[in-house]
């Protein structure tokens, strides 16, 4: 049982937190025993586990916590254990989504829609807590990577209607960041320029919506 605040296995949880000590140490943290128990389904094999009352004191467990009430469980992974890359017949690519609730939403509908995810510089980790969070556990079965296909880049005004679109074989729907969206240098890289036609006041969808929005709609037409 671990009772002391200066335990390296803490020390190590804390470091995590920061995206520069994931990076270095090639590792990450999952907080809550549904985010645990869905790595462990996937076949990720913690290298640290932390359980509040049976390896760790719960107060000492709750100090290294980011969650607003303290995990119960709390394990260490590696990076190299999350699924390897493989082309799938859809993929989201993301520019520079830095907000990591948006980051791991995309992931989850990715996940939902058999697709993988590419990431640009920029963008959040989908290791970080709040990502894995909005993830719910998605990262662990998502292929992240560069993917190949018909890119459509999905922007808020002046784009072809999504509807109307013919999708290749494979597709990856490109969305960029939450205030820029889309730059010209990106746009140029993507084969057609999409957009999802709204009829309220919104001056557009949020990152996360335009994402599922434009899977459903491949999925829609898939089946």
């Amino acid at each position: 049982m671990i009772t002391s605040a200066q335990n390296q296995t803490l020390k190590l949880v804390r470091k995590l937190h920061s995206r520069r000590w994931r990076e270095k140490l090639r590792l990450f943290v999952a907080e809550g025993e549904d985010l645990v128990d869905a790595a462990v389904e996937a076949g990720l094999e913690p290298v640290e586990l932390l359980v509040a009352g049976e390896t760790v004191t719960p107060e000492l467990l709750a100090d290294v916590s980011t969650l607003p009430h303290p995990a119960r469980a709390i394990a260490v992974f590696r990076r190299e254990d999350l699924p390897a890359f493989e082309q799938r017949p859809v993929a989201l690519s993301l520019w520079r989504v830095g907000d990591p609730g948006n980051v791991g939403t995309l992931v989850r509908t990715a996940d939902a829609f058999g697709a993988s995810v590419e990431l640009s510089p920029g963008c959040a980790d989908p290791t970080g807590p709040k990502a894995l969070r909005a993830s719910a556990g998605a990262v662990f079965r998502v292929p992240l990577g560069e993917a190949a296909g018909r890119r459509v880049g999905l922007v808020a005004h002046g784009g072809r209607p999504l509807s109307e679109l013919e999708f290749g074989d494979p597709t990856v729907f490109v969305v960029g960041s939450e205030r820029e969206g889309l730059p010209e240098d990106a746009l140029a890289r993507c084969d057609v320029v999409a957009t999802i036609p709204t009829s309220g006041p919104a001056e557009s969808l949020n990152v996360a919506a335009a994402g599922a929005i434009a899977l459903y709609e491949w999925s829609r037409r898939a089946d």
